[in-house]
């Protein structure tokens, strides 16, 4: 591979771009997000869809307006074999990562997480996305890292802490705002992923 080029990818960036491109779609992965937890028992489909959930993370990282019936997009299906062998690679290497003192697997983890995104964005064999992923991670993981954490902070202290006083007042109320504001999280969630592969994405350019 050629020389990668240098990364903006920020803390400051992951945490601003996460809320920001995830309430421009927040009908669009919400509604996803939906669809896919109402068809995950059904065989064969889930698969599709649970792919498809990483390929509107992939659309939402080029800017595009993905619709909730994305996921069943049948463009979809045509990785489930290297979606599978990608997931056995990496589980096993991570794995085997956290067996040796927790921090190589959390290294690893980091270094990975955008192999999934190349397979469906790039096509490339699930050996090469590893590599590729720990390539253009170099010098942003703990920047990820940092982004990530900072971020889950924000959103969950609040939450937290309105669930505790809203419990006092009525257990069922709480529950809700729990169940909505981890609804939330989730789809910032999915702006903060759209944004690193956005950002890393383009040192392959």
């Amino acid at each position: 591979m050629n020389e990668l080029k240098p990364s903006d990818l920020t803390v400051g960036g992951i945490i601003n771009n996460a809320f920001k491109i995830a309430l421009e779609n927040l009908g669009a992965i919400i509604g996803a997000s939906f669809l896919w937890i109402i068809t995950i028992w059904i065989p064969y489909i889930n698969i599709g869809t649970t792919i498809g959930l990483y390929g509107i993370i992939v659309m939402l990282s080029k800017g595009e307006k993905p619709n909730a019936t994305e996921i069943f997009n049948s463009k979809y299906r045509k990785f489930m074999g290297e979606f599978f062998l990608l997931l056995a690679f990496s589980f096993l290497g991570i794995l085997f990562g956290m067996y040796l003192f927790i921090i190589p697997g959390i290294v690893l983890t980091l270094a990975w997480s955008q192999a999934f995104y190349l397979l469906i964005d790039k096509e490339i064999n699930p050996m090469d996305t590893l590599k590729i992923s720990n390539q253009i991670t170099y010098g942003k993981k703990w920047t990820i890292f940092g982004g990530m954490f900072l971020l889950l902070l924000i959103l969950y202290i609040p939450l937290l802490v309105i669930f505790w006083i809203l419990a006092k007042v009525s257990g069922l109320l709480a529950i809700l705002i729990l169940i909505l504001g981890y609804i939330f999280i989730a789809c910032i969630i999915f702006g903060a992923d759209a944004y690193i592969y956005k950002e890393l994405s383009k040192r392959l350019e």
